[in-house]
């Protein structure tokens, strides 16, 4: 078998622009497309790399977010982690967009911090430069 890469990751957001551009403002990602969601409930953005991509649903009017910590929930998405070039840069995009950067570290095999994004969406971002 040949190398497996993963391609993208899907999570549920209450709003798939406003997160879209977040995270194309703050990594140079683009949207690879958009459009209603499967059977039409819902709005769908992809955005990200030629590589990989996180596809962002947005369900229509009426869901709510589920309450609890992921890290305690089987199945739940613990947190995104993207790979910069520049962790200073990278920092400072996530200050200008208004994010909280946290937990920083530097160790092997790099060095880190994390923010809470939309909808609490934890985001990793890590330098191994």
């Amino acid at each position: 078998m040949s190398k497996a890469l993963l391609e993208h990751v899907n999570i549920t957001v209450s709003n798939a622009e406003k997160t879209a551009q977040t995270l194309c403002d703050m990594f140079d990602w683009h949207i690879r497309w958009q459009g209603a969601a499967m059977n039409g409930i819902g709005r769908t953005v992809h955005v990200g790399t030629e590589d990989g991509y996180v596809a962002l649903y947005s369900p229509n009017a009426g869901s709510e977010a589920p309450s609890g910590n992921n890290y305690e929930q089987h199945g739940a998405l613990n947190h995104i982690g993207v790979v910069v070039g520049d962790i200073a840069e990278a920092e400072e995009r996530v200050k200008q967009a208004g994010y909280e950067p946290r937990s920083h570290a530097d160790y092997e095999p790099g060095k880190r911090f994390y923010f809470d994004g939309d909808d609490g969406i934890e985001v990793e971002v890590v330098s191994y430069e």
